[in-house]
């Protein structure tokens, strides 16, 4: 069986490099890229960040899976793939360790803006000892917008700094208030409580049609001015303009991001001149997570080349 990898040969920590270990048996081939120009002659595709189209669908001639190596299948057309009757499956973040790996980077931004790092930089720079002096973490609130392994795994983790956690879920979100321990939990509509009361917004859930651009002019007001925004998802939450404006007119106090409107982004964007710390694209990218990614991956390929389901499929 042939897998097409559309990344470089050495992405996301030598990912392609474990999975050939593991299925020494299976032919592979990197794009260099995330772009795929053709899917004649392979079986199994791991898109990473490439879209996923009806038009390069239509070039598959013998494909039976599409493994994404993360969560996100956004960008994958799940109708044209259930015409072709191709798989399509995921790895989720809380079987593989990625959950915890990317609520560790969610905190890393919460202290990293709080202590203030970039002027923590400046004075290095300009000899001054003793400043900025930051914010401590304990007694702020922090509000997760979704609740699923991501949300999980920071609730997990911010317990101990003593801060308050609020959430909003899709569904069933009192459940989650008792089962979770949160001092509030509401449903989309009240998105608005959420962004007066928290002093971080986090976002952790899915980009979808309805998510598309959630934070943008309207919801950025809603925010305390002195609040963080940390974006642990996708890049399409948030409207890069809206943001911008957020910033530049000090609506906002900063924001922590892992994910952007493109990907990479330039780095010549004026947005990277305000109270913004990125990092590109790697939350999830630990020691811990990729072997967890790895195994599910391999596992899936193993199952579709012995004619058995993925698990984790989106669709039958």
């Amino acid at each position: 069986m042939k897998v097409l990898f559309a990344a470089l040969e050495n992405a996301w920590g030598g990912f392609l490099g474990q999975i050939k270990e593991k299925l020494p048996d299976f032919q592979f081939e990197a794009t260099g890229g995330f772009f795929v120009e053709s899917l004649k002659v392979v079986d199994v595709l791991i898109p990473t960040m490439c879209p996923v189209t009806r038009d390069l669908l239509h070039t598959a001639d013998q494909l039976r899976l599409i493994q994404q190596c993360g969560a996100g299948l956004e960008g994958v057309d799940l109708a044209a793939a259930r015409d072709k009757q191709i798989w399509v499956a995921n790895v989720p973040t809380d079987i593989s360790g990625n959950a915890d790996s990317v609520a560790e980077l969610g905190i890393y931004f919460m202290i990293g803006l709080s202590r203030n790092v970039r002027g923590i930089v400046e004075s290095f720079k300009e000899g001054r000892m003793g400043e900025p002096q930051g914010r401590a973490l304990s007694g702020r609130t922090v509000g997760l917008v979704g609740l699923g392994g991501i949300g999980r795994a920071l609730i997990k983790r911010l317990n101990p700094f003593g801060v308050c956690l609020i959430g909003v879920k899709q569904y069933a979100p009192q459940a989650a208030k008792e089962e979770l321990g949160l001092e509030w939990a509401g449903g989309p509509e009240d998105l608005p409580e959420l962004l007066g009361r928290s002093d971080y917004v986090v976002l952790g859930l899915p980009c979808t049609s309805d998510s598309m651009h959630l934070m943008n002019r309207e919801t950025f007001a809603m925010m305390k001015p002195d609040a963080f925004l940390i974006n642990l998802s996708r890049g399409g939450l948030v409207d890069r303009d809206a943001l911008e404006h957020a910033l530049a007119t000090k609506r906002i106090a900063g924001a922590g991001l892992d994910v952007f409107w493109e990907e990479p982004p330039s780095l010549n964007d004026p947005i990277f001149e305000y109270n913004v710390l990125a990092t590109p694209h790697i939350a999830g990218s630990t020691d811990r997570s990729m072997e967890g990614i790895v195994t599910a991956v391999a596992d899936n390929i193993l199952r579709v080349a012995k004619n058995e389901p993925p698990l984790y499929a989106s669709m039958s």
